[in-house]
């Protein structure tokens, strides 16, 4: 077994470690305007289900090949 191990503390400097502990003050823009897109559920909506369910369903099924016999 290899007994050589890398030391797992990091040496920085004082000042580095400060920049990296800061915390950041961020301000979110509550009075912007921001148009919220309305789902709609439509025909297009309920193929795509479908058709995603035919695809997951035809994945989990095993396939056999012409070759293969049951027995």
């Amino acid at each position: 077994m290899n007994r050589n191990v890398n030391s797992s503390i990091i040496v920085m400097e004082a000042d580095e470690l400060k920049q990296l502990t800061t915390e950041v003050k961020e301000t979110l823009a509550e009075n912007a305007d921001v148009e919220k897109a309305e789902k709609r559920f439509d025909s297009a909506s309920l193929w795509n289900i479908q058709k995603n369910r035919k695809t997951q369903s035809l994945s989990k099924r095993p396939v056999l090949s012409r070759r293969t016999t049951i027995l």
